[in-house]
C-alpha cells in the first residue's frame, strides 16, 4: 500500500466511539535524545506499520536537544518520508517538555506516544487505535514481559506504579510506558511539567476520560544508552505529590492551608493552656518550659497557613479568569445546534 502524498487533518477531534477509519487521523510522536542508532530502523518499523492502516497521519519527532547525530538522521529520513515532521529544540528539556512540544505540534484526533528506542514495538500500534475505536479515551501500554535490568528497573517500577496507582486511583500496572494512545480532546489544555508525562493518564481521568490498559511487546535496547536512573524515583514521588495536590484541592487550596492552620492553632491552645496549668497548679515558672516558644510558634504558622491559604484562593481565581478557563469540563452538548 502507497503512502498518501499529502494526509488532511480535520479541524475538530472525534468524538463519536465509532469513528470510521478513513477519517481518522492519527499523529505519532517520538521524543528523541541521542538515539542515532537507532532512528534508521524505527522509521523503516514504523512506516510499515503505519502504511498498512488505511488512515492519515503524521509521525512527529522531536529532537530534545542531542548532541549526537540524531538530527542528521532525522533529516535524512524527513527527505524521503513526507509524513515524518522534525521539531528541533534548542537543548536538552527532558522527555516530559519534548512530548509537550509534540503535542503542541499534533495535528491528529489521536496521537500515539512511543519512544525512539525500538524498546517499544510499533507492531502494538494498531491494536491500540482498535481500543480508541472501541470508545475508549486512552489506551496504555503495559510491558508485562519488560526487558530490562531486574532490579534496578523492573522492581523499582512496581513498587512505583502500585504507589501512584494507589495514590492516584487511577489503577495501572505501568505508568511507565511512553507507547500510549489518546483521544484529541482529551489532551486539549493538558500542560506537562517535570516528569509528569507518565500522569497524562491521570489528568484524563480527571476529565472523565475511559481509559484501558492493553498488553504491549518489549524488546531489549539495540543501540544507545538509557537515560533513567534511580534519581528519577524521588523525581516521580515528588511529581505525583504536585499530582494529588492539583487534583484535590487546585480549586479550593484554602483546604490545605487553612486545614494546617486550623492544626497549629489547635496546638497553640494546648501547649497554652497546659503552660497555665503548670504555672497555677504546680507552681512552675514559664520560663522554665517550652511551652511558650511552642505556643508563639504555632500562633503564628496558624496565622500564615490561613493567610497564605488565602492568597492561594486569589491565585486560582486569577488564573480561571486570566485563561478563560471553568472548574469543570463537558464532554458533549445535545441540541444546542437547534
Amino acid at each position: 500500500m502507497t503512502t498518501p502524498a499529502a494526509p488532511q487533518f480535520r479541524n475538530q477531534p472525534i468524538t463519536g466511539c465509532h469513528a470510521p477509519w478513513d477519517i481518522l487521523a492519527l499523529s505519532v510522536v517520538i521524543p528523541v535524545f541521542n538515539e542515532e542508532g537507532n532512528i534508521a530502523l524505527l522509521c523503516e518499523r514504523l512506516f510499515r506499520v503505519l502504511d498498512r492502516l488505511a488512515i492519515t497521519f503524521e509521525v512527529i519527532a522531536v529532537n530534545d536537544g542531542s548532541n549526537d547525530r540524531s538530527l542528521e538522521r532525522l533529516r535524512d529520513q524527513a527527505s524521503s518520508l513526507a509524513q515524518l515532521r522534525i521539531v528541533d529544540l534548542r537543548r536538552n528539556f527532558g522527555q516530559t517538555a519534548a512530548l509537550m512540544a509534540g503535542i503542541d505540534h499534533a495535528r491528529g484526533d489521536v496521537v500515539v506516544m512511543i519512544d525512539a528506542d525500538l524498546q517499544n514495538d510499533p507492531e502494538d500500534i494498531p491494536e491500540l487505535l482498535e481500543k480508541i475505536r472501541e470508545g475508549y479515551d486512552v489506551v496504555s501500554g503495559w510491558r508485562q514481559d519488560r526487558k530490562d535490568a531486574p532490579l534496578r528497573r523492573n522492581f523499582v517500577s512496581r513498587i512505583a506504579n502500585g504507589l501512584i496507582s494507589r495514590i492516584s486511583g487511577v489503577p495501572l500496572a505501568d505508568y511507565g510506558c511512553t507507547l500510549k494512545a489518546y483521544r484529541r480532546d482529551i489532551l486539549q489544555g493538558v500542560r506537562l511539567y517535570g516528569e509528569m508525562h507518565r500522569f497524562i493518564p491521570i489528568y484524563a481521568s480527571w476529565m472523565g476520560a475511559k481509559i484501558v490498559e492493553v498488553r504491549v511487546l518489549h524488546h531489549p535496547r539495540r543501540s544507545g544508552k538509557s537515560k533513567y536512573g534511580l534519581e528519577r524515583v524521588f523525581k516521580v514521588l515528588l511529581d505525583l505529590i504536585v499530582v494529588k495536590f492539583l487534583d484535590r484541592h487546585f480549586v479550593k487550596p484554602i483546604y490545605v492551608f487553612g486545614g494546617f492552620g486550623v492544626f497549629s492553632f489547635a496546638l497553640c491552645v494546648m501547649s497554652t493552656l497546659w503552660m497555665l496549668y503548670l504555672k497555677l497548679a504546680d507552681g512552675v515558672s514559664m520560663i522554665l518550659t517550652p511551652l511558650p516558644l511552642i505556643s508563639a510558634m504555632t500562633f503564628l504558622v496558624s496565622c500564615m497557613s490561613i493567610l497564605m491559604g488565602l492568597l492561594a484562593e486569589m491565585l486560582v481565581r486569577t488564573y480561571f479568569e486570566s485563561q478563560q478557563r471553568t472548574a469543570y469540563a463537558v464532554r458533549t452538548l445535545i441540541n444546542f445546534d437547534r
